[in-house]
């Protein structure tokens, strides 16, 4: 069968890539640019070494980012893959989340399922909030439990925004611990993103759908990798990451040439369609 770790892998690393792609949320307090949208994304397999033991994976990633800067944003966000062993076993793993992010990062509410071969493995839902260089979490699944996670770890948008504001400072390194609901609903990752010289213009589409591409429109752009860690491992000795997440970040918030590193495999996002929606207005 395929191996276990592998399908729990791309259901984390899922959620890595939901909160990426909210990108389009942090642009909005610090430049007005922000970009409501809908992207779809089709996966293929980049690279894999013999210690994978995959033959094929495809899948495809449907992402939704609606809402304003004064109500606040929701995200809609399917991730879903067909990894194949060398035995010909198949594994398919649907990722379906939804979450809503408070203005200024108060507040994080959550729901996420994840079916594997289309009978539901997993499922959280809570809602988490800022108190007092802690987060104070009431959870309702997958048990009813009101958990408090010491420390400033930051929710996707608050995570996005500063990211944002260190690509436009030309700063290269972005240290950061993350919450955003996966696994158990308690987990927390330290992340490291480098962040690459800025560039100008949409840039050549590449293996991404070039009408998607132009549809991004003229913003400035950055290459961008983000390093995830387990935030609960021992810090002694040289660490490594749980995966990587390498991208291009637009300043208007949308993100594509997507490449996930699960360090003996590798998987490509390519943009494959992109469709502008109207931001939410704020109420005088």
């Amino acid at each position: 069968m395929v191996h276990i770790r592998k399908g729990r892998a791309l259901t984390i690393a899922g959620m890595a890539v939901a909160v990426v792609l909210g990108a389009g949320v942090a642009t909005a307090g610090a430049s007005g640019a922000l970009q409501p949208h809908r992207a779809i994304y089709d996966l293929t397999l980049a690279d894999t070494s013999q210690a994978a033991g995959i033959s094929g994976v495809r899948g495809r990633m449907v992402y939704e980012f609606t809402g304003g800067p004064c109500e606040g944003y929701s995200v809609s966000f399917r991730f879903v893959t067909q990894v194949a062993d060398e035995g010909g076993n198949v594994r398919v793993t649907d990722l379906q989340t939804s979450s809503f992010e408070e203005p200024a990062g108060r507040a994080f509410q959550f729901v996420s399922k994840t079916f594997v071969n289309q009978k539901l493995s997993e499922e959280t839902h809570g809602r988490a909030e800022h108190k007092s260089s802690a987060i104070e979490l009431d959870l309702k699944k997958p048990a009813e439990e009101e958990v408090t996670l010491p420390g400033d770890a930051l929710f996707p948008t608050e995570h996005l925004t500063r990211l944002i504001e260190n690509a436009n400072n030309g700063k290269p390194i972005f240290v950061a611990d993350i919450f955003d609901g996966s696994e158990s609903g308690q987990k927390i990752y330290e992340t490291t993103a480098v962040i690459g010289p800025q560039r100008d213009g949409p840039g050549a589409a590449e293996k991404d759908d070039p009408k998607a591409v132009e549809t991004i429109g003229e913003h400035r752009h950055w290459p961008v990798t983000i390093s995830y860690f387990d935030g609960s491992s021992d810090h002694t000795g040289e660490r490594m990451p749980i995966y990587q997440l390498s991208f291009l970040l637009y300043e208007n918030g949308i993100s594509r040439r997507l490449l996930l590193d699960y360090g003996d495999f590798e998987l490509r996002g390519n943009l494959v369609e992109l469709t502008r929606i109207d931001a939410t207005p704020c109420k005088d």
